[in-house]
């Protein structure tokens, strides 16, 4: 996976962490010519006078915000510039984040985006923003959502679904494959792959024949996924070590696995299938991204265009 020109998100609203930067540095550190740009988009609804009632005074005071951002990002640049690497910045006003962050990928087309994930709830189970789902759902290029930043990447995982019971492209799993395996190449970590498969539970089987026989149909269905996933992984000769064929709902079985497994990064697909329908195929994708307490790479299929951009 190519990541030499890399696009960061930087917080707004943090002065002092900014995880995705640290990750997109450990990123540069081991690819010689990286480029980094930091990104901010800050908005304050108090300058914003809006169509009718915008003044001199409210488009100087962005001004002055923006040029106080800008200060900002070439601090953070700094000490990384002084180390030898390339860095850029650039802030921009802007109340929807999404949208200029989106704008700001197909300006600079980076290799990859990184942004950090770091909203909380009250039991502190990370969960995904409006603006991170918007980024899933509409970001062209490779999305690495940063949670644990702390933590270099030693063991990636690639989740596939080599049945396509998802509605994803064959070729995405093959993507996903040859991402990770590129990674785990250029950081020297453990590059693994895992399929989730889950029968029917008992009380949703109305066929009389599988009922009486419903341990038979569940290792029928163990038996069809073992295979197809067998296949997949001896044609991109995978060891079995590699595998890990999983029974169980992905959004509950994966993350175990992550934890079990010491995993600090996740690599999966996602796709979107129109302007008006712009959700995720499936919410299982949805449900995983917020449960997963590691890294998440999301991937598109090569032939991904954003639905949301004007024709």
């Amino acid at each position: 996976m190519k990541i030499g020109n890399m696009l960061v998100v930087i917080d707004p609203t943090s002065e002092d962490q900014q995880p995705c930067l640290q990750r997109a540095v450990q990123l540069a550190e081991r690819t010689p010519g990286a480029r980094i740009t930091l990104f901010m988009c800050d908005y304050n609804a108090a300058l914003d006078g809006g169509l009718l009632f915008d003044t001199p005074g409210l488009e100087k005071a962005r001004a002055s915000l923006i040029n106080h951002r800008n200060q900002y990002l070439d601090r953070l640049a700094k000490p990384l510039r002084e180390k030898g690497l390339q860095v850029d910045t650039e802030a921009v006003w802007g109340k929807r984040v999404d949208r200029h962050i989106l704008r700001a990928v197909v300006q600079h087309n980076p290799d990859l985006v990184l942004k950090t994930t770091h909203h909380h709830n009250l039991i502190k189970r990370l969960l995904l923003t409006n603006t991170d789902w918007q980024l899933i759902r509409h970001c062209e290029k490779p999305l690495w959502l940063v949670k644990q930043a702390e933590q270099t990447i030693g063991k990636l995982c690639a989740s596939v679904d080599p049945l396509h019971e998802a509605d994803k492209p064959a070729a995405l799993d093959i993507k996903l494959i040859n991402t990770a395996r590129e990674l785990a190449g250029q950081l020297g970590a453990e590059a693994h792959v895992v399929h989730c498969y889950n029968p029917l539970p008992r009380t949703l089987v109305f066929d009389a024949s599988v009922i009486t026989d419903y341990d038979g149909y569940a290792e029928d269905v163990r038996k069809r996924h073992a295979e197809a996933f067998d296949q997949l992984g001896e044609q991109q000769q995978l060891s079995a070590d590699q595998r890990h064929l999983l029974q169980g709902y992905p959004e509950e079985v994966i993350p175990e696995f992550i934890k079990q497994q010491d995993i600090n990064l996740l690599v999966m697909g996602a796709v979107s299938r129109s302007r008006l329908d712009s959700a995720l195929i499936g919410h299982t994708a949805e449900r995983l991204l917020d449960e997963a307490d590691c890294d998440v790479l999301v991937i598109k299929p090569d032939d991904f265009r954003d639905p949301s951009r004007p024709d």
